[in-house]
């Protein structure tokens, strides 16, 4: 990297690419065990709060931010769902998640957990730089590895640092910088997608519906009193212009069949999702970390993405307080956090793949496979032990 003027050069103990909630969660936790930590982020800040993720929160994530003391509203504003409603050809089976496993989960838009975050980072007066480009890292073999990029204002700076979190998403830079022969990339492309959608319109159901027909699936969620989100399966190259407003409800009323009566509205958003998996091994080198959807991403049917980037983060720091105490010790507490981590994301791509496989058609599905799902699907639903293993995977396991 070239020289830059010594103003422009910041030296903290942690340099995070990435100001996403994993991100930024981490800084945060770092900061509450007296560890320094400066973040760069590409996006604005207007830009992450104003798109709109998963908003499902598992209940350790909500004990996460709680716990870390922020302010954050979940508790106020967000929902808590005490189950969930699987339906298969419009009959409909209630989970009882807190019943079953002791655990609820929240609805709590990501957008709003990014929100919480990063308003507590500002009133800490924490390090954070907003719309930069041209990010790089160096030095991660060294003592001192490096983030340089460009402000927002066009000024070339760097962040040294002792260890760097490569926090910066599913297209993540970071994840490149571990050597092709030192990292595994695990992949899977599913033959569907989501066409999802958010409407002006009351709540079709007071918890999350996940639906399989003939026609495929939909899921029914909410946003807030007055704004509903809601998905379909399509083809991964659906054009979402090519769909009228009344054939979207009426092809997600089908799913549901008679027994949910969809509520409509104005539609103000639409998307096509296409679904992955993917797991990068291992999640550290020298003295970089991945967290979040840097190392893994999971189809959203599960609801684990936010989920597994806060268990990340809730693995990592500790290890990162280890190695800065011991430097000299080598790598081996940012080694464990690599398998602590994967152990679990592991778990939750089994389960995400195994929901998203019970809850979709595929097209070569023929007549024995649909029947043998819906065998899958009353083995699930028609027991106590086959609703808990659904509750205990949907909630985050204890």
């Amino acid at each position: 990297m070239p020289a830059v003027s010594p103003e422009n050069v910041s030296t903290v103990d942690v340099g995070i690419v990435g100001g996403g909630p994993a991100g930024l969660m981490s800084a945060i936790l770092l900061a509450r065990r007296g560890i320094s930590a400066a973040v760069v982020e590409q996006r604005s800040q207007d830009e992450i709060r104003t798109t709109h993720r998963a908003g499902i929160l598992e209940a350790g994530t909500v004990n996460m931010l709680v716990e870390a003391e922020i302010g954050s509203r979940v508790l106020s504003e967000g929902h808590e769902h005490t189950g969930t409603i699987l339906s298969f050809e419009g009959e409909q089976v209630r989970i009882p998640l807190k019943d079953s496993v002791g655990r609820s989960v929240w609805l709590y838009p990501q957008n709003e957990v990014f929100t919480d975050l990063a308003a507590a980072w500002q009133r800490e007066d924490g390090e954070i730089h907003w719309s930069v480009r041209e990010t790089s890292v160096s030095g991660l073999e060294s003592a001192t590895p490096t983030i340089g990029f460009t402000d927002e204002q066009g000024r070339d700076r760097r962040i040294r640092a002792k260890l760097i979190i490569g926090a910066d998403g599913s297209r993540s830079m970071c994840r490149r910088l571990i050597p092709d022969e030192v990292r595994t990339d695990y992949f899977t492309e599913y033959p569907y997608a989501w066409f999802g959608i958010l409407c002006q319109a009351p709540p079709t159901s007071p918890e999350l519906i996940y639906a399989n027909s003939p026609d495929g699936f939909a899921l029914i969620s909410q946003r807030s009193a007055t704004v509903q989100r809601m998905y379909f399966q399509c083809e991964p190259g659906t054009d979402p212009e090519d769909w009228e407003d009344d054939a979207i409800f009426d092809r997600i009323q089908r799913v549901l069949g008679p027994a949910t009566e969809l509520k409509r509205g104005p539609i103000i958003s639409r998307t096509v999702l296409p679904f992955r998996s993917y797991v990068c091994e291992p999640l550290t080198y020298g003295r970089l970390a991945l967290a979040g959807d840097a190392g893994h991403t999971v189809p959203p049917t599960g609801a684990k993405g936010l989920n597994l980037a806060f268990t990340d983060v809730k693995a990592l720091i500790p290890r990162i307080e280890e190695f800065l105490a011991a430097p000299e010790s080598g790598t081996a507490p940012l080694e464990k956090y690599s398998k602590t981590a994967l152990d679990r994301v592991w778990k939750a791509q089994n389960f995400s793949y195994w929901a998203t496989s019970l809850m979709h058609n595929r097209p070569d599905d023929d007549a024995f496979a649909y029947r043998r799902r819906r065998g899958e699907f009353d083995a699930i639903t028609g027991s106590p032990q086959g609703r808990a293993y659904f509750a205990d995977a949907y909630t985050g396991w204890a």
